[in-house]
């Protein structure tokens, strides 16, 4: 635009040179032209700011991402992660950072401890106080504040049941021992994490705390891993995954690591499914939102979080995977009377943990585990 505007105007000159009369009004057209340019070469130029957002598939839906860039003018890119193993490899790998991020409240708590999280000024998040009481209590929700300091904001959760195929299990099961059953040799499907399969399995074999086990019921529970591998059709990661090798390999039973959400997916996919909450418990998640510490688009990142407590948002993720919100309470996501449900936590040893897990996962023999 500018060019063209500075061609007219030597057209111009070269004219007055050669004694021809250039009217006043084109002469301010011309510099209205060359105003506007400016101004249009300016705003084209101008780059949108950029939120790095570090998520599990279905908290950030293409749809949601796009009104959120327009009303912001900024540019959204999303990573999503399949495992809580995924999220700290993420948030430790090369590349540009990310600003905000999903995690549950034991991860949390593990991430604002390690130095990674940056405390959260809660007025900047005024849809808090559309969420239900118990979820605007944060300081009541172990590993969501830290001395004066909140960390993190609720988003969603689930229970981790026992999800089952009525037309092959007949009766409902009540206790994770179902999944050792040999009537299910083959019929079994397991989430790949060394810290829930270790902490369900605790539960399991009746102790009371799966978070912090002692040398002595860490080897058992360990070798009980071991002994589920006679089951188990394989192990899975996304939700998306587990539904697929649940119809076409005929699954009678699997560990739902994420609940609820995959529930849906089943009966969506035509499997007439049955979801349980075990007679000893069940390990439940409460994923919330943080903004990773040192972050250049904290503006942006108290916008997305607030965002994502818009009533509209959180209707969606219900209707969408199945999951209970922190605004409305979600039909079939809340636990009935009776039913125990354990928040998940840190543990006594991630490392040991997952280091059993990678020899569990890979085959050792039951021998080579000490009792």
């Amino acid at each position: 635009m500018k060019l063209v505007v500075l061609r007219i105007i030597r057209g111009w000159i070269a004219c007055l040179r050669a004694g021809t009369f250039v009217t006043p009004l084109a002469i301010v057209v011309c510099l209205l032209c060359f105003a506007w340019g400016g101004t249009l070469t300016d705003s084209v130029a101008s780059p949108r700011a950029v939120l790095r957002v570090l998520a599990w598939p279905g908290y950030a839906d293409d749809d949601w991402v796009r009104a959120f860039e327009n009303r912001f003018h900024a540019k959204v890119e999303v990573t999503f992660i399949d495992s809580d193993e995924a999220l700290w490899a993420r948030m430790h790998s090369a590349g540009p950072p990310f600003d905000v991020l999903a995690a549950n409240t034991a991860e949390i708590q593990r991430y604002t401890h390690a130095g990674l999280l940056a405390p959260l000024d809660l007025s900047l998040i005024p849809n808090r106080l559309l969420q239900r009481p118990y979820f605007q209590h944060i300081a009541d929700i172990r590993g969501l504040v830290e001395g004066p300091d909140a960390y993190a904001i609720p988003f969603t959760y689930s229970s981790m049941g026992l999800i089952y195929d009525r037309k092959q299990v007949a009766l409902a099961p009540h206790s994770m021992r179902a999944l050792w059953d040999p009537r299910y040799r083959g019929k079994v499907l397991d989430f790949n994490s060394a810290q829930h399969n270790f902490s369900f399995a605790a539960l399991a074999l009746g102790y009371s705390d799966p978070f912090n086990l002692s040398p002595q019921q860490m080897r058992r529970v360990a070798r009980e891993l071991v002994g589920l591998r006679r089951n188990l059709l394989t192990y899975y990661t996304l939700p998306e995954e587990a539904t697929a090798l649940f119809v076409q390999h005929h699954a009678a039973l699997m560990f739902g690591n994420y609940g609820t959400q995959q529930v849906e997916l089943l009966r969506r996919a035509g499997v007439d499914v049955g979801y349980v909450i075990p007679d000893e418990g069940a390990l439940a998640w409460l994923d919330c939102w943080a903004i990773v510490r040192g972050t250049g688009s904290q503006a942006l990142a108290y916008d997305w979080i607030n965002y994502m407590l818009e009533p509209a948002i959180s209707a969606q993720l219900t209707q969408r995977e199945g999951l209970a919100n922190t605004v409305s309470p979600a039909p079939g996501a809340e636990p009935a009377a009776g039913q125990h449900l354990v928040w998940i936590q840190r543990v006594e040893s991630i490392g040991q943990r997952e280091a059993l897990w990678q020899r569990i996962e890979s085959g050792d023999r039951l021998r080579s585990f000490t009792k």
